[in-house]
């Protein structure tokens, strides 16, 4: 059997978006994988203090977060780049001038401004007893920071504030007036780089599974990409096998089928 380095994201893809809940077939089949020898990674958006309930659920080798900015496995951290202060200190006065809700992310959770917000979902952030999310007030210290999001609509300058990013700053649309923006030269692409380098395994021993457009950078890197039942369009040209959904099983269906529990 050779070795395989299996990579997956977590809401839509291991987590169900309507259970919340990881099934008990994906669970088993992560331990399945390990016990025959394969490596299980996380590779999510999430920073590492927002996993929350998910580390009670799965348990792999290691946790790949916030789109490659920070790389934890076999219980040391392998890599881990946060934004300076002072750009962090910037981008929070971009985003106040740009008239959209901003989201800072880091190694300890995320935080939102002390503002009331527009958005629905700004406002479930801020006042939700499920959230985990810190108001803060943006002239002041707000821990490590390592990649940030925003909430947008049409009362927002969405052409100014993309100009005071660049270059510095990649921004993936994940739709819906949402945007996830991570310091340039990272993505899950790159934290399945550094991970195949450490563990001395190839781009054809790694096998992706993903479902929403944070997850395209591993797409168009790794040949073997599950692509889950429900997901967006644009994963599917680069996609090399489609399974169902995570509620039907996805997980373990893919993984039976491409022979990754035997």
């Amino acid at each position: 059997m050779n070795r395989r380095a299996l990579f997956f994201d977590i809401d839509g893809t291991l987590l169900s978006e309507i259970t919340r809940q990881v099934p008990e077939s994906a669970r088993e089949a992560l331990k399945q994988a390990r016990a025959l020898g394969h490596l299980v990674f996380v590779n999510t958006g999430r920073p590492r203090g927002s996993l929350g309930e998910i580390m009670k659920m799965v348990e792999p080798d290691g946790w790949l977060c916030g789109c490659g900015t920070y790389l934890e496995a076999g219980g040391r951290v392998l890599y881990h780049r946060t934004m300076a202060k002072e750009q962090v200190e910037r981008l929070c006065r971009a985003m106040e001038e740009a008239n959209v809700d901003g989201i800072l992310e880091g190694r300890d959770g995320c935080y939102v401004g002390t503002a009331e917000s527009r958005f629905p979902v700004g406002m479930e952030l801020r006042y939700s007893p499920r959230s985990s999310v810190r108001s803060m007030d943006w002239n002041k210290s707000c821990g490590v920071v390592e990649k940030f999001c925003f909430l947008a609509d049409e009362a927002s300058d969405l052409a100014g504030l993309f100009k005071k990013l660049e270059p510095d700053i990649q921004v993936i649309d994940r739709g819906r007036g949402f945007y996830e923006c991570v310091p340039a030269g990272h993505s899950k692409a790159t934290a399945i780089d550094r991970i195949l380098k450490e563990y001395d395994l190839s781009l054809q021993d790694a096998v992706v599974f993903g479902d929403s457009t944070n997850d395209l950078a591993m797409f168009r890197h790794v040949p073997n990409a599950v692509l889950m039942g429900r997901h967006d369009a644009e994963l599917e040209p680069y996609a090399s096998f489609v399974t169902k959904n995570v509620e039907e099983d996805g997980i373990r269906y893919a993984m039976e089928t491409l022979g990754l529990l035997k």
